[in-house]
């Protein structure tokens, strides 16, 4: 329908206007009649196009070449504040995306064409991806500064991360740039992240060049992916300067752009004359009081904190005396013994930075995220940053297991007290609050991946701890219990369909549409569903799709409590009795379900070594030892035993329920009946 209207549209506007080919909105966009605030414009106001289709418009050539974008933002800012300027000689971007959509691997081909790296010298893959966890997982998890030269231009290029649970780096980053790279897919199109990134970038009235990458994909639909960006500009009330966004088609495996996806490039020239054209140098006051948002802090053990943020205002020079503000009452001072700039791919020294570039500073011991550095004598704070409140709560608690203190290095309270509130000094996003006892803290952030993280973090730091299963945080509103609701996005061969719907029904999962992805005979589904379904879904929607499924969601809103959801039909096996376990013990216990663990493996009394294939818990004795008899055996029995399952971390969270826990050690991952709980039920 809406493609009919923009053809009828164009034809009584334009005679000679050829009709659109194909079903395609999006070569219609790319001809010179008229860009996609246009389209927007009849889309939305159809009904007064057909009123009257010769006056309420006045039509402009859409020119690939030039980006309304940025000028309109230029105009419009300079009409609002008349004292300050615009830098041309920099450009701030942040690279946002849907998780496995291309950003890292598109900023290294960034990073290789810009000649930051000597020709002979060897680059790893993902270079931005540093942190152990991000290569080892494949994901970004935190958000990392670069920058490269380009015609005389500086572009510092922020890498975020792409999970919806690490949202809260990408919101605080929107603070420090002037405009976004929108990496979409070329064949998935937008996904939960690239909504909810996109709808934070256009609150913030940032400029957006979209980068269809992964073109050179067989499957790949870039006028299906254009055309779908284009709806969700419009969904997420985009105005009309933000719909003409400029369109870049690139392989960032392969290191080249275009204006068309027929028409690559030899480089990726078209992506930084995009960037160079469309996003707008930052606005400044270069003679103003001096103001700077830390944004992200990092750690060096001889530097101590090391603040990243961009000059709003004035100039920051080496050894400077400086008001830290938190509000306008709330202000102390110090003085930056070290400042720093990013260069290509490194932090550089510098004994001056002007307003509008992104700098480290250092010297600011106690300077915390949202703080502002400002001018010793008039320097007034800039607003805080604010992020989404947390959806999902755990317990975490001392170990109390008898294997205590056997691996890790840190096992009191006050040492996980500390680093758990040492954690909120850099993760915005997390809450940590005091439980119901002095050795229980009550850990909130927004996903289990989230706080899957700060567990695997600390566990590699030497902490021993146990943590309890997730927990959704629900809402009283009007005395009405409202809960988080998350939109799951679901691809899926066409024949294991019904198990994957089945399975979603049942977690109270409402579906909202379903199409095809084409050649490659997925589907992609597409459910609104509470996030207490979820917990758990992830290892049951790959046992029922033969691991062929992906599930990807984002949080949506809070809304009426869905009822109960069971979401474990099995309950698990148990330990009997401390002491080794034998193969004779195993040979019979796994005929009541699957094992976790294999013979000369040390267990105690409560400790989950199994998953029990019916309904309801059953205690096993995993360590007894075949009786020795006066009578010679001429040949003994020989046992075959299944191979064990192994759960990672994240796995072992999932399938816990409300009275169990998983024991966190630097070597050890265990799972146990919580015996708090077992006694009350007693």
């Amino acid at each position: 329908m809406e493609m009919a209207t923009a053809s009828r549209i164009a034809s009584n506007l334009t005679p000679n206007a050829p009709p659109l080919s194909s079903g395609s909105v999006d070569s219609y966009r790319r001809s010179s009649i008229c860009g996609p605030s246009w389209l927007k414009r009849q889309f939305l106001g159809s009904s007064l196009s057909m009123k009257s289709k010769s006056n309420f418009l006045r039509i402009r050539p859409r020119i690939s070449v030039k980006c309304s974008v940025s000028n309109v933002t230029t105009e419009s800012a300079v009409e609002k504040k008349n004292q300050l300027t615009r830098r041309n000689d920099i450009r701030n971007i942040a690279i946002v995306a849907h998780v496995d959509h291309g950003k890292t691997t598109l900023v290294d081909a960034m990073l290789r064409q810009a000649k930051v790296f000597r020709e002979n010298q060897f680059v790893q893959e993902r270079i931005m991806d540093s942190n152990d966890l991000e290569r080892e997982r494949g994901i970004t998890i935190l958000s990392k500064n670069t920058s490269i030269a380009y015609n005389d231009t500086k572009i510092n290029i922020i890498d975020t991360p792409g999970h919806s649970d690490f949202g809260g780096e990408v919101e605080r980053i929107l603070n420090m740039v002037e405009g976004i790279l929108l990496v979409v897919d070329s064949v998935e199109g937008p996904m939960p992240q690239t909504r909810f990134v996109l709808k934070k970038a256009l609150e913030f009235g940032h400029a957006v060049v979209v980068v269809v990458n992964k073109i050179d994909r067989p499957s790949a639909r870039p006028e299906y992916v254009i055309n779908s960006t284009f709806e969700l500009f419009i969904e997420l009330n985009a105005s009309d300067e933000q719909c003409d966004f400029q369109v870049i088609y690139a392989s960032g495996l392969k290191g080249k752009a275009g204006l068309t996806p027929e028409n690559l490039g030899s480089d990726l020239g078209p992506l930084f004359e995009a960037i160079i054209r469309c996003i707008p140098g930052p606005q400044i006051a270069i003679d103003g009081a001096l103001q700077m948002l830390a944004t992200n802090i990092e750690y060096d053990e001889h530097k101590g904190r090391i603040a990243i943020g961009r000059l709003h205002a004035g100039t920051l020079r080496k050894g400077m005396d400086v008001r830290v503000c938190t509000s306008e009452e709330e202000c102390r001072f110090g003085k930056v013994s070290e400042l720093f700039v990013y260069e290509k791919f490194s932090r550089v020294p510098a004994q001056t930075v002007e307003a509008g570039d992104i700098c480290a500073v250092c010297g600011i011991d106690d300077i915390q995220i949202g703080e502002t550095i400002a001018d010793k004598t008039s320097g007034k704070p800039l607003p805080s940053i604010k992020v989404e409140e947390p959806t999902v709560r755990m317990a975490f608690s001392i170990n109390t297991s008898p294997f205590v203190g056997r691996e890790g290095k840190y096992v009191t309270s006050r040492n996980l007290r500390d680093r758990l509130f040492r954690e909120l000094e850099r993760n915005l996003a997390m809450k940590v609050e005091d439980g119901e006892t002095s050795d229980t803290f009550i850990v909130s952030g927004r996903g289990t991946l989230h706080i899957t993280i700060l567990i695997e973090n600390m566990r590699r730091e030497g902490y021993e701890f146990m943590v309890g299963p997730p927990k959704v945080i629900n809402k009283n509103v009007n005395d009405k219990l409202l809960e988080p609701y998350e939109i799951a996005i679901v691809e899926v061969p066409e024949e294991y369909m019904g198990p994957v719907v089945e399975l979603l029904g049942r977690r109270r999962g409402q579906m909202v549409d379903m199409q095809g992805t084409g050649s490659e005979g997925t589907t992609l589904m597409k459910y609104k569903i509470p996030t207490r379904g979820l917990l758990g879904l992830r290892n049951s929607i790959l046992t029922v799709s033969r691991g062929t499924a992906v599930l990807n969601t984002v949080f949506d809103e809070y809304g009426p409590w869905a009822g109960d959801i069971s979401t474990r039909d099995q309950g698990s096996l148990v330990a009997f009795e401390d002491g080794t376990s034998t193969s004779y013990a195993l040979a019979s216990s796994q005929e009541r379900g699957q094992m976790f663990i294999g013979p000369g493996a040390d267990v105690y009394k409560g400790q989950i070594v199994g998953i029990h294939q019916r309904p309801g818990d059953l205690s096993l004795n995993v360590c007894k030892k075949k009786a020795a008899t006066n009578i010679r055996s001429n040949k003994e029995q020989t046992v075959v035993l299944d191979t064990p399952l192994d759960y990672s971390l994240d796995d072992c969270i999932e399938y816990i329920q409300e009275d169990e826990l998983v024991e966190v050690t630097p070597s050890s991952i265990r799972m146990c009946k919580n015996p708090k709980i077992a006694k009350k039920s007693r």
